[in-house]
């Protein structure tokens, strides 16, 4: 569940996920982020979410 950062509706389902590798932290290990991106259905809002982290 994401809340929508302009009107603060609750959005439950992503349209769309992805993985990505992030920037690496000071000792060279790398984050991998899943991202979500939702739709807010009061406002229209587009935005994203880090759903999950992990270190590769």
């Amino acid at each position: 569940m994401a809340k929508c950062p302009k009107c603060g509706t609750e959005v439950k389902t992503a349209k769309k996920t992805w993985k990505m590798a992030g920037r690496p932290d000071k000792t060279g290990k790398r984050m991998q982020l899943e991202i979500g991106l939702y739709e807010c259905s009061k406002c229209g809002n587009v935005f994203r979410e880090v759903l999950s982290k992990s270190k590769i």
